[in-house]
């Protein structure tokens, strides 16, 4: 390789040089989406919601991975119920554990404590977090020569560890920590305003792969920044939404991915194409598609999780169950209010406090009720065969 694709400023542009009039619409329209979405949700809703979105965004990256974990399978890792066939188990593991490092991104974005997540220890932190319980078998990785051992939350460092992604060649270990010092100074949010950290998230999306700085789960440390940096950014909604989806799906094709993600590796294409190493013109187009991305996601989860239409699809829950009619009473106020105490039920339904007891009890053996402790108060949960009918379209197949 020569000198210059070894050093940072191969990865220039990181940024746009100006914001153009069609991104400033998709920054806008994005921006306000986010800010619909789930702003009528009880918070104690949109918390349990979020619970099923994480679910989704662990599907989508797993498929994108080629990892073709069932959203069943999700819910019975989460459940410990681990498949015997060590294949399956090790997805099951796989997929819970990317579960697990999303909710702790969402805590820390809701307690104020979420850092700067372009940083090199936030990235490291993610990769070992998501790896720390993994089975060996998904730590062995064949490198450059032999077969070694990925340690999680470390760089590429070792000959080894040099790796060719398609067509892409990343730049190779020796160089790797200087490319991430440049990586976290060029994304910093700290100076950054709304609309810029919008543009950063994307841009840094397809930048981190680039560089493709640990020996294996760029993809999913990537994805999991940006589900950080659109938290950081203010468009996160409370995580009732996520990108993974969206790249999986594309806009047009599942190849719209990683078509895009090849496009923005573009050289620079003569003197009106910026002044870094790579085509500025490329960057353009794929931060405007991934926004686009993100538009057409939150679109879709608004309109999911939009309060009427929520409610209308536990009316027909219950029909479709068979429950008591007084049970949609029971899961409208619950939705409204966020959690309702077991006491009060007999008052809202009008039954006698037995009958409300037992009603209460088979919505909670179903699942879509659910409670932190055996006499607390009841809050509304999804379960998937709550999910297949209520979100019919959430999963292509379940």
């Amino acid at each position: 390789m020569t000198t210059l694709l070894e050093t940072p400023s191969r990865i220039e542009p990181c940024l746009l040089e100006q914001t153009s009039p069609e991104l400033v619409d998709l920054i806008a329209t994005l921006a306000a989406a986010a800010e619909r979405l789930g702003a009528r949700l009880h918070p104690r809703t949109a918390a349990s919601l979020a619970d099923l979105v994480r679910v989704m965004n662990c599907y989508y990256s797993n498929r994108i991975e080629g990892h073709n974990t069932t959203p069943r399978e999700i819910e019975q890792a989460l459940a410990d119920q681990l498949a015997p066939t060590e294949d399956r188990r090790n997805l099951q593991l796989e997929a819970r554990a990317h579960i697990r490092v999303q909710r702790d991104i969402d805590r820390q974005s809701a307690a104020g404590q979420l850092t700067e997540p372009a940083s090199l220890n936030f990235l490291c932190e993610l990769h070992r977090a998501f790896y720390e319980d993994a089975p060996e078998a998904l730590l062995l990785l064949q490198g450059t020569g032999r077969t070694f051992r990925m340690e999680p939350g470390a760089l590429r460092s070792a000959p080894e560890h040099e790796v060719t992604v398609g067509r892409h060649w990343p730049p190779s270990s020796l160089h790797v920590p200087a490319f991430m010092d440049h990586f976290a100074w060029r994304y910093r949010f700290q100076p950054l305003g709304k609309g810029s950290r919008i543009v950063a998230m994307a841009a840094a999306h397809h930048r981190l792969n680039y560089i493709h700085p640990f020996p294996d789960g760029n993809g999913r440390v990537s994805r999991l920044m940006s589900h950080a940096m659109a938290l950081q950014a203010g468009i996160g909604a409370h995580g009732l939404w996520a990108v993974s989806r969206g790249l999986a799906r594309g806009l047009e094709s599942r190849s719209d991915y990683p078509r895009m993600m090849d496009y923005a590796d573009t050289p620079r294409q003569g003197d009106w194409d910026g002044r870094g190493n790579l085509s500025l013109k490329a960057l353009h187009e794929f931060v405007a598609w991934f926004l686009k991305v993100g538009i057409d996601q939150v679109t879709f989860m608004e309109g999911l999780f939009a309060l009427d239409t929520l409610a209308s699809r536990l009316k027909a829950y219950v029909d479709q169950q068979a429950f008591k009619v007084e049970a949609f009473t029971v899961l409208e106020s619950v939705l409204l209010r966020g959690e309702l105490a077991r006491g009060e039920a007999d008052r809202i339904t009008g039954l006698s406090e037995r009958t409300a007891r037992t009603l209460l009890s088979t919505l909670i053996s179903d699942g879509i009720l659910g409670s932190d402790t055996p006499k607390g108060p009841v809050s509304l949960r999804f379960p998937l065969h709550a999910v297949e009918r209520l979100f019919p379209r959430l999963f292509p197949e379940t």
